[in-house]
């Protein structure tokens, strides 16, 4: 995984370049997110809303809207597709993505209407790499996220 800034860009991902990473899943969905520099940019992540399981999105249009103290806005889908599940961590504890956001803070998965172009407007390993620098350049993030709640406590790490 590269690290840039404190930000942490997994290479195997697929990125939109802005804040969204994508993963092919084996099932032949495909697993949406936002990316560490988004999700430091964006602050402590307050409220999700998602679109419901079974609800068609146009490329483009939002899966769903994450708001913080100090930002608010929707999850741009990358391609035509249907959203097969909302990761209930995130409805429940929407702060995780913060902590965890290229794991357990996973935000939908979608199965797209046209798989063999899914990711046509995403690029993946050192092109992303060199654009996800760029933005992080652009908008001077380094990267933080939140302690695990009651890590401290416990004597573990953030």
């Amino acid at each position: 995984m590269a690290n840039y800034h404190g930000c942490d860009l997994p290479e195997d991902l697929y990125y939109d370049l802005d804040y969204v990473w994508v993963r092919p899943e084996e099932d032949g969905t495909f697993t949406l997110g936002i990316t560490d520099p988004a999700q430091t940019m964006s602050g402590r992540v307050q409220y999700a809303r998602f679109k419901k399981p079974g609800k068609h999105i146009k490329g483009g249009k939002p899966v769903g809207r994450l708001e913080s103290s100090k930002w608010a806005g929707g999850i741009p889908s990358p391609f035509d597709g249907e959203i097969v599940e909302v990761n209930p961590l995130m409805e429940q504890d929407p702060g995780q993505v913060n902590i965890d956001p290229y794991g357990d803070a996973w935000l939908v998965r979608l199965r797209p209407d046209n798989p063999d172009t899914a990711l046509a407007n995403l690029v993946t390993g050192e092109r992303a790499m060199d654009g996800m620098k760029q933005w992080v350049d652009r908008y001077d993030v380094y990267c933080m996220r939140c302690a695990v709640p009651g890590a401290e406590e416990e004597g573990g790490e953030s």
